[in-house]
């Protein structure tokens, strides 16, 4: 039986955004064939249909080819929001993880507990018409276009479940701080080196038509994927990103996280693949 959408308010009276204040578990999320398929509205399924086509029109040529070979293998509807349980599916299959249905963001914590275990906490809301170009919180086109075919990719699932272990295993403030910014630079806002040139494989810009035309432009500043450097760059969730880093490969990508994880007591010395 279809449940209602849920969407979470955009304005709170102090004019914040209640959509970027994470919410803290106080159940466990549904996973898989517990996620219900949503009673979506019309307006909600052409929304869908129109970010997917502007994206599928601009990737090519801007997309990391593992991105876009997932996005292949995925096979999501085009015309309609794919249901979280069928993708859930599907990313079992390929790299042993599966989705879970989260009412909005999440807790750090509980956030990366779902990582650690290869569950990806995944929206089934759409963002509204006026928020095409981009959006600071996230929504079902973030989530499921945006991050789950980099999923389907065996290395990146591996650097993935390693974020949400390292994680866990955090006690140090600065040093979580730097994993933040890891994260952002990396699964949100990475960059590679394709045999083709520089592309793009964070699924922050994937997500986001703005940002997509943004990011390959020389306004935008390209520097060499080390974590150490990662973690000390700021960034800012209100504007489009002016630095970015580039990693060579996704073996490089989990190989330098789980040298640096190592080195601060975040992951087992036995932890490289």
């Amino acid at each position: 039986m279809a449940q209602t959408v849920s969407r979470p308010e955009t304005s709170a009276p102090d004019g914040s955004d209640p959509r970027c204040i994470p919410h803290k578990l106080t159940a466990p999320l549904p996973v898989g064939d517990e996620c219900a398929y949503p009673a979506y509205t019309a307006e909600d399924h052409d929304v869908w249909r129109t970010l997917y086509s502007r994206m599928e029109q601009l990737l090519p040529g801007r997309a990391a080819d593992e991105f876009l070979t997932g996005l292949a293998a995925l096979k999501l509807e085009q015309d309609r929001i794919p249901s979280l349980a069928s993708v859930s599916r599907k990313l079992e299959a390929a790299t042993g993880w599966r989705i879970a249905r989260t009412p909005g963001l999440l807790d750090a914590h509980d956030f990366f507990s779902y990582l650690a275990r290869r569950i990806f906490p995944c929206t089934d809301y759409v963002r509204a018409r006026t928020e095409l170009d981009y959006t600071p919180a996230p929504d079902c086109f973030h989530d499921i276009f945006g991050h789950t075919p980099m999923i389907m990719h065996p290395r990146f699932a591996d650097f993935y479940q390693r974020i949400g272990q390292a994680a866990l295993a955090c006690r140090d403030a600065a040093v979580e701080e730097g994993l933040t910014r890891i994260y952002w630079f990396t699964v949100e806002f990475g960059l590679i080196r394709n045999p083709g040139g520089l592309r793009i494989y964070g699924n922050g810009i994937i997500s986001s038509y703005g940002e997509t035309q943004h990011s390959l432009t020389d306004r935008v500043k390209k520097i060499p994927y080390r974590p150490e450097t990662l973690a000390a760059q700021p960034y800012d969730i209100w504007h489009f990103q002016d630095t970015l880093f580039v990693i060579e490969s996704f073996d490089q990508l989990e190989a330098e996280f789980t040298r640096w994880a190592q080195e601060r007591g975040l992951l087992p010395a036995g932890a490289a693949h």
